[in-house]
């Protein structure tokens, strides 16, 4: 059973900088593809990023490419997101996924 655990989301300031982490258990995530999901107040869930499985590719919304980096370690089986210059419209609930599995979100809110 794929268990995922995310963390780092805080109040931050817009242009800040936050690290969000997500601790897998259940599978070896270079394996598979994991992804990024955000939920914006009163909308829908929007793909952020995803990493490929063995060839570790990277792939971003355009609303997030060159601000975003998602990258993992097979180590610690965890995948992160390090989010620079973070704007007001990133506000949200970010999740976690591999394939139907998500986590339970960390809440990220950018406001001066």
């Amino acid at each position: 059973q794929v268990q995922l655990v995310e963390s780092g989301g805080d109040l931050v300031q817009p242009g800040g900088s936050l690290r969000l982490s997500c601790v897998v258990s259940g599978v070896t995530i270079n394996r598979y593809r994991m992804d990024w999901v955000r939920q914006r107040p009163g909308k829908g869930l929007e793909w952020v990023s995803s990493i490929n499985g063995i060839a570790g590719t990277t792939t971003y919304a355009d609303s997030v490419k060159g601000r975003f980096t998602i990258s993992r370690d097979s180590a610690r089986n965890t995948v992160y997101l390090q989010m620079n210059n973070l704007k007001p419209e990133d506000t949200a609930l970010y999740y976690c996924e591999k394939g139907v599995s998500r986590g339970q979100g960390t809440q990220v809110t950018v406001s001066s």
